[in-house]
């Protein structure tokens, strides 16, 4: 059984500020639903706790931050269960080239320059050791990935069709941005913000990490001119298990309204389209060099090597350096056992593979019809 604190410490708006949260809440008509009441009084009190931090934190590096220079990121894009925290993981532990966003960074974004070092350690029991859905480690200080930060800053980001899921298809235009520049502009702009905060904490390029990103190539170009890419895929059919298990565990305990489970299937399948067709139509856009592409069960199988030719490919230095810390990293998640899903039952194969075809035609997937 999930723990309890789940239902407040995994709730990603407890970072909010106390305006922000109030247009949050006006956008969707103050519309929560009585059984998730506690949730709200919860991020209610916590985003007055957070507008206090988030002034004095102005007050201090307000002026600073505008002028802070970011170094070209390396960003991880893949779609959601495609094996992108494994990967995150993997490649933050060369510390000397990359510092990554934190847990308590991306749900603290306006205040974590002042109340980081504190809090995470005042506040780390709450969050549990493990991630629901897949049993993957958890805390404040492991990597995370950096959409949660724009989200809280700008409001525009499609994670709040999950705490509003009656509202999920208005939300979902921010996948993309697509019939919404102004809305992403003000996105992007919170993102530079956030990047430039990271920056003048760590002094070091950063490794982000978000699935949306596969959708907003072009985009990032123009904010990062010099990003370099890795993009991770794996077996639709297990993407398409393994988020169907995500809705049933993890978002469970970020919902402000009730969810309509008998939508849930379909969005899957046309979200991951949607960000595909994205995809597909901007990574030409990467200048040649900048982009490698990982299958998920090669990193799974040969993490080691794998990283090892990401390094080469996008001429990284320092592998050498890193590899021995790869290796052993790698000896320790021998015992991680990941879900097991069987074999889909063949109405739903057919469903994915038709919905999906062009993923399984391009990246030479089994259709298994």
């Amino acid at each position: 059984m999930i723990p309890h604190r789940w239902s407040l410490a995994h709730n990603y708006l407890a970072g909010i500020t106390a305006g922000e949260w109030w247009r949050l809440l006006r956008e969707n008509r103050f519309d929560v639903d009585v059984e998730y009441l506690h949730r709200a009084v919860f991020v209610t009190v916590a985003s007055l706790v957070n507008s206090w931090w988030r002034r004095r934190e102005e007050d201090r590096y307000g002026g600073v931050i505008d002028g802070v220079e970011v170094p070209a990121p390396l960003i991880i894009v893949g779609h959601w269960r495609s094996g992108t925290t494994h990967l995150h993981n993997l490649l933050s532990l060369d510390r000397e080239q990359f510092a990554y966003p934190s847990t308590y960074e991306v749900v603290n974004p306006h205040t974590f320059l002042l109340t980081e070092e504190r809090h995470a350690k005042l506040f780390g029991w709450m969050v549990p050791p493990r991630r629901p859905m897949d049993n993957m480690a958890l805390s404040f200080e492991l990597p995370q990935e950096d959409e949660f930060a724009p989200c809280l800053m700008s409001l525009r980001s499609l994670y709040l069709g999950v705490s509003f899921p009656r509202r999920e298809e208005y939300y979902e235009k921010y996948l993309t941005f697509a019939g919404a520049e102004a809305e992403g502009d003000e996105w992007g702009r919170a993102l530079v913000r956030f990047v430039k905060k990271l920056t003048l904490k760590h002094g070091l390029p950063l490794l982000l990490k978000s699935p949306p990103h596969t959708a907003r190539i072009r985009r990032l170009l123009g904010m990062f001119p010099g990003a370099r890419f890795v993009h991770i895929h794996r077996d639709p059919c297990e993407v398409y298990q393994s988020f169907r298990r995500y809705y049933d565990t993890a978002v469970w305990h970020t919902y402000l309204q009730r969810p309509d489970r008998g939508a849930v299937e379909g969005r899957i399948l046309s979200r991951y389209r949607v960000m595909h067709d994205a995809w597909f139509g901007e990574r030409d856009l990467i200048p040649a060099g900048r982009l490698h592409e990982v299958r998920f069960a090669d990193l799974e199988r040969d993490p080691v090597g794998e990283v090892g030719r990401i390094y080469e490919a996008l001429g990284l230095e320092g592998y050498g350096r890193v590899e021995p810390v790869v290796r052993a990293y790698a000896e320790e998640q021998r015992g991680y056992q990941r879900n097991e899903y069987g074999e889909l039952g063949e109405e739903e194969r057919v469903k994915v593979v038709r919905a999906w075809e062009r993923n399984f035609d391009i990246w030479g997937y089994p259709k298994g019809l």
